[in-house]
């Protein structure tokens, strides 16, 4: 789930977006929207929980550690102060450019697109997953085949 901006000519914005787009090599604007959703979600989430119990806020915050987006110990206010970089971070594609699996973040998204990744023994296909910290370390490229010797289509003639 997603929304567009309410302005969908505010040049500004489209400027900022389009410098967020090419950082992470985004496919288009939809992932960044949707990276923004997530995170008004989570904020929501922590907003909630302000009141509740610290056992509660404590189980919450533990939860987006072990996904990355926040270092253990943290607050619950630290959660209102996400952003959608915050997010983008965590992407398979970002952790992949950012190993230095591959040369740029489209580079990183052919590869990962065309299978060449494996978290642990399973292989990913998807972008946008969202890899926690203990798959981060599992994180490896699949050998690629080697391609065949090129034989002449016709063999000379004596």
């Amino acid at each position: 789930m997603y929304s567009r901006p309410r302005k969908p000519f505010e040049l500004d914005r489209i400027k900022e977006e389009n410098s967020v787009v090419e950082k992470y090599g985004l496919k288009n604007k939809k992932e960044l929207w949707k990276a923004d959703a997530e995170i008004t979600r989570i904020r929501g989430i922590a907003k909630g929980l302000i009141t509740a119990s610290q056992e509660e806020q404590e189980a919450f915050i533990s939860r987006l550690a072990k996904k990355g987006l926040l270092k253990d110990g943290s607050k619950i206010d630290n959660v209102l102060d996400l952003k959608q970089e915050d997010y983008l971070e965590r992407r398979l594609q970002t952790v992949v450019f950012k190993k230095g699996l591959a040369k740029s973040a489209n580079h990183a998204r052919q590869v990962v697109t065309h299978k060449y990744v494996k978290i642990g023994d399973r292989t990913i296909n998807i972008p946008s997953y969202s890899v926690s910290l203990e798959e981060e370390a599992r994180i490896s490229l699949v050998p690629m085949k080697q391609k065949a010797e090129a034989k002449p289509v016709m063999e000379p003639a004596q």
